[in-house]
């Protein structure tokens, strides 16, 4: 068993067997020669025919070594190669149409288990497609580019709308040094992105925990955050690309798709910089637009949610309208449910405060994503001052069930000056 693992299995190992077997993988990688130990893994699981999943840039990558070392394998499992088709405008993306191609396959060659070799989009058709058709999936990353490497939910486009499915975390993940060190930069950059974005995750979780009473995990907040700062105090590593800051930011992004795992949902990663990088996603589809980085989406969203939060925090959370410990009857026409909120954002306001304060202001957001060659801003990205404005006035409505600031400022419940 990895170190990563190990680790984290002895931290939650006091929660009870839920939790124990919500991170129960076999084993998890992340070193120099890692994909040889994948075939090795498969060629011991005694599968009969095993499907690998790529796009061509992926193939190249990884996917044809791994499937020439299965076929060199001694009574290893018969090998096909899925290479996921691009939509018209040239990506590949998890929907309908992805899923099913890789669903016809699966049954087509009887498939005991599939390989998603490549970043998110890939992971999230094999995981639903495992799921759905009841076999094991396999992960490979390619590149450090995103947190979703071993999340048990598929975010998947269904008729141009983003939806998050339940399905199947990996049995095994195996990131191999050095493939991930060739990776291109702007997906290195992405990956750091996407870890940057639990700044303000952490805060919407926390927050929705005080004000909706959310459930609310301590140890899976703390392995965030710690795979955070991790990141944070390695930038300069990242930036080079070395293997050891690759080492440093692939290990953290699977330390937080981790605390997921263990939370059983994405609290943990996914905040309000994610429902804009959503929307965005949406739009661009309906558009017919090629499709950004997730990764460097999440960063530049993170940065305009950290300003808009920091700018509540400092007038005062809109509880400064009448006394400073919130005056319900501002609320008398409104629910009880309204009324309930309000009182909960009087009674934690410092808390509040608190854990906004623990989010870097935008200018240092910034300085971090330019220093790995990431976007800053919506410009750099291609996002309409227009598309940004409707996106923080609109976004909150993706996953309309999480209590986020952004939500609630939506809402009326948290009011600017």
């Amino acid at each position: 068993m990895s170190d990563i693992l190990h680790h984290i299995q002895q931290q939650a190992a006091g929660l009870g067997e839920q939790y124990r077997q919500a991170i129960n993988l076999d084993d998890i990688r992340v070193e120099p020669g890692a994909l040889r130990q994948a075939a090795d893994y498969l060629a011991k699981k005694n599968y009969h025919s095993v499907i690998i999943v790529v796009d061509q840039n992926t193939f190249e990558a990884a996917g044809k070594q791994l499937a020439a070392s299965l076929a060199a394998i001694a009574a290893g499992p018969a090998v096909h190669t899925t290479m996921i088709r691009p939509d018209s405008e040239g990506d590949v993306i998890a929907d309908e149409a992805s899923i099913i191609q890789l669903i016809l396959d699966i049954q087509h060659h009887n498939a005991e288990a599939v390989v998603a070799v490549g970043g998110g989009t890939l992971h999230d058709i094999c995981r639903y497609s495992a799921y759905t058709t009841g076999i094991p999936f396999v992960s490979v990353p390619t590149a450090p580019s995103v947190d979703g490497f071993n999340s048990k939910g598929a975010p998947i486009i269904l008729r141009g709308e983003k939806q998050t499915i339940p399905a199947i975390g990996p049995m095994a993940i195996f990131a191999d040094l050095d493939i991930l060190v060739e990776a291109p930069a702007p997906l290195v950059a992405a990956g750091f992105g996407d870890m940057l974005g639990k700044y303000t995750s952490l805060f919407d979780w926390r927050f929705g925990a005080a004000v909706a009473g959310e459930p609310y995990l301590p140890l899976a907040a703390e392995i965030t955050r710690s795979a955070l700062q991790k990141c944070v105090d390695s930038v300069d590593l990242i930036a080079k690309r070395s293997e050891e800051g690759v080492r440093v930011l692939m290990t953290a992004l699977i330390e937080s798709g981790l605390a997921m795992l263990l939370f059983g949902q994405s609290h943990p990663a996914s905040g309000a910089e994610h429902h804009l990088s959503h929307y965005w996603e949406m739009e661009y589809l309906r558009l017919r637009r090629r499709q950004l980085l997730h990764g460097a989406k999440v960063g530049v969203a993170c940065i305009e949610i950290s300003k808009l939060y920091h700018r509540l925090a400092a007038e005062g959370l809109g509880l400064d309208r009448g006394d400073n410990t919130g005056d319900d009857s501002l609320f008398a026409g409104e629910n009880e449910a309204a009324a309930e909120t309000h009182s909960r954002l009087a009674e934690n306001r410092e808390e509040i405060r608190r854990e906004i304060g623990r989010i870097p202001d935008f200018r240092t957001l910034g300085e971090l994503l330019a220093a790995v060659g990431g976007p800053t801003t919506p410009e750099q990205l291609g996002i309409s001052a227009e598309l940004l404005e409707r996106s923080l006035r609109e976004a909150h409505q993706v996953r309309p069930g999480r209590s986020t600031l952004l939500k609630l400022y939506n809402e009326g419940r948290v009011a600017s000056t």
